[in-house]
């Protein structure tokens, strides 16, 4: 699942059609990368609505720069950078306006909001369900530890399935580069989920 060098063929002739005004094309394209869009913004923002927020504002520059694009890259990759610069700015913004943290004081004292959060399916095994919860937690909460870039070049290698030589590209860096962020990233996941793995 990684940023092929160049793009498809039939890919190429969507952003040619596209660059040139032809509408249907570049819902085309929205089409192809939309989950994938959507599915990335999710990871890194932890938040459905930033990333449907991040999603928008992605295809609309992708829509005003794609005269720009020169295929010196893959599609893919041009778009995740322009995702990824997006998700990152917010970060920075959220971190700068402190979002509500996932603890409320109440009358009884402090809450955490994940408890309210309904789970739908069935669960079968209770003990299996509480070590995912915690897993779950535990990961969630490493992840907010690590830094913008960390995280990224985490979420991009492991829940989208990128290459590091892609993760490079999305990030404006060498691929070298990206691996020293991901050694660093897994080492921290690593300490905090010792007792886990």
């Amino acid at each position: 699942m990684d940023a092929s060098p160049a793009p498809s063929l039939d890919e190429a002739a969507l952003i040619r059609a596209a660059q040139k005004g032809d509408q249907n094309a570049f819902e085309q394209l929205v089409h192809v990368h939309d989950r994938g869009v959507l599915g990335m913004a999710t990871s890194l923002l932890r938040s459905s609505e930033d990333a449907c927020d991040v999603y928008q504002e992605a295809f609309l520059r992708v829509y005003k720069n794609l005269h720009a694009f020169r295929f010196d890259c893959s599609f893919r990759t041009w778009l995740y950078r322009i995702v990824t610069n997006l998700c990152l700015d917010h970060l920075r913004r959220r971190k700068v306006r402190r979002e509500a943290p996932a603890v409320a004081e109440t009358d009884d004292g402090p809450r955490d909001r994940m408890v309210d959060v309904r789970e739908d399916r069935v669960l079968g095994n209770p003990q299996r369900s509480l070590l995912n919860r915690e897993l779950g937690a535990r990961i969630a909460s490493v992840l907010e530890g690590l830094t913008a870039r960390e995280r990224t070049v985490f979420e991009l290698r492991h829940y989208q399935g990128l290459r590091l030589r892609a993760i490079g590209e999305v990030l404006g860096t060498t691929e070298e580069a990206a691996k020293t962020c991901l050694f660093r990233a897994t080492q921290k996941m690593r300490l905090a989920l010792g007792d886990f793995v």
